[in-house]
Parts: C-alpha cells; sequence; structure tokens
C-alpha cells in the first residue's frame, strides 16, 4: 500500500540544491519580465503620462497587462474612464490567484496585505509550480520582489529616457515576459487533459484576438479550462468504468466470482 502524501503544512524544509533551484528560477522570471518596464515606461511617455503618474501607476497597481490596457487606450484617445475600467476588468484575474495562493501559501496575517501587492502571474506561476509549501513561499517571495524593484526601476528609466529609447518592440523588450511565462508553464502541460487545455486556449485566444481589445482574448481564453473539464466529466459519466473488471486470464463465474475468488472461499 502507497503511503499517503505528506501535507503541505508537514512537509519538511527541502535541501539546500531544491532551494537554490527555487532562487534561481524565481530570479530568472523576475529579470526576465521586469525588463518589461522600459516598455511601458516609454509606452506611458507617449501616451502623455507625466513621470509622476507611470511611477505611481507600478507602483500601486503592479499589474503589466493592466497597466499596459490603461496606457494604450489613453494614448488613442480613449476616455479616462472607459480605460480604467477595462484594466480593472483585466486585473480580476488575480483574485482568483489570491484565492488559490491564500491556501498554498498560508502566510500570517499581517503579511497578506502586502503580499497581495504581489500576486500576479509569474509569481502565482512560480509558486504554483513548486511541492511543498516553503518551496511556494520561497519562489513567491523572491519573484514578488525582484520583479516589484526591477518593474519600477525601468519604467522610470524608460519614461526619463522615452525619446533616446524609441520603439521597445525594436528592442523586444514586449516579448520577453511572454516567452519565460511560457517556458516556466511548458513542464506542467504533461497529460491529455492539459494538453487539450492549452490547446482550446490557443484557438480561443487566436480566434478572439482581432475582435476584441487587447487583453480581452486571455480571458475568454481561461475559460477552456472549465470547459475541457465538463467535457471530461460528461464523457466520465457516459462510460463509467466497471468497479471490479475481472482479469483477462480469469473468466467470470456464473455467481460473478472470478476462478481466483472462488478459490479463495473457505469450504463449508
Amino acid at each position: 500500500m502507497n503511503a499517503p502524501p505528506i501535507p503541505l503544512e508537514a512537509a519538511s524544509t527541502p535541501p539546500p540544491a531544491a532551494r537554490a533551484r527555487v532562487v534561481r528560477d524565481a530570479l530568472g522570471v523576475g529579470f526576465a519580465v521586469g525588463l518589461s518596464g522600459f516598455a511601458f515606461g516609454v509606452t506611458a511617455a507617449g501616451a502623455g503620462l507625466t513621470v509622476g503618474q507611470t511611477c505611481a501607476l507600478s507602483l500601486l497597481v503592479f499589474t503589466g497587462a493592466s497597466q499596459f490596457a490603461l496606457v494604450s487606450a489613453m494614448g488613442a484617445g480613449g476616455n479616462p474612464f472607459a480605460a480604467a475600467a477595462g484594466a480593472f476588468f483585466l486585473g480580476t484575474r488575480n483574485a482568483f490567484y489570491g484565492l488559490r495562493l491564500s491556501q498554498l501559501l498560508r502566510l500570517p496575517r499581517a503579511l497578506r496585505p502586502l503580499a497581495a501587492q504581489w500576486v500576479i502571474d509569474e509569481t502565482s506561476a512560480v509558486a504554483l509550480a513548486q511541492r511543498d509549501r516553503y518551496s511556494a513561499r520561497l519562489g513567491f517571495t523572491v519573484t514578488g520582489a525582484t520583479l516589484y524593484v526591477l518593474w519600477n526601476l525601468t519604467t522610470l528609466v524608460g519614461v526619463l529616457g522615452a525619446s533616446a529609447i524609441g520603439d521597445p518592440n525594436a528592442w523586444g523588450l514586449d516579448a520577453a515576459g511572454p516567452a519565460v511565462f511560457l517556458a516556466l508553464l511548458a513542464p506542467m502541460v504533461k497529460g491529455r487533459t492539459e494538453r487539450a487545455v492549452a490547446a482550446l486556449a490557443v484557438l480561443l485566444a487566436l480566434g478572439f484576438l482581432p475582435l476584441l481589445p487587447a487583453g480581452v482574448p486571455v480571458l475568454i481564453a481561461a475559460l477552456s479550462a472549465p470547459l475541457v473539464l465538463a467535457a471530461t466529466g460528461r464523457g466520465r459519466r457516459r462510460n463509467p468504468a466497471p468497479e471490479n473488471p475481472p482479469k483477462p486470464d480469469e473468466p467470470p463465474t456464473a455467481d460473478g466470482l472470478t476462478t481466483t475468488d472462488t478459490s479463495r472461499e473457505p469450504s463449508r
């Protein structure tokens, strides 16, 4: 009989090599994605935001998709309230991350308001990829701290040097974050269900990309998970597996028992 899985609370501290791996991965994500702050600073300056407004967004909002959606809409001449509403809508996904991370990290109450500021795509992905609570906390903290500091520093440099930097797409900074995020999630796509969810998410995102504002197709793609799970559950209900199927070399007897079962019955 297999031993029951060790609860996260009872898991021992991982060895130094495992902790070093978590720190290495977290630093890689933080540095790679943090460079995107250059692109945001340049975009915000082009949209007419001041240095103070741009830096305040990175310090207080700290969620790249919402920040880019806000400044892009304002740069295109959109209504500030409508732009803020779209940014808020994109940021609601972090609330769902928080529900999962609150059960995984189990942080002290005094730290939860501070940790909530760091609940974003990257910190959630790093934390959820770990096998124990200690590693999840370590990955969340290192990723959040690295990304928060670097994102704000590069935002400041980007908005101050917007005229000298030019188009951020020419530097490839806009692709750094998605590339690292995909590299982090790729090892988690193992089974048929995970592959089906990923494939459907890609189809939904690409299908709605030319029809909806930036960022919204990603939210629609998130529906792939419940859709695949619902379809999988419906298929299992229609074709339930037998509870105790007989082995191929053990044909069932008239009373439903296999030959092995009848041989084990005590004589009366």
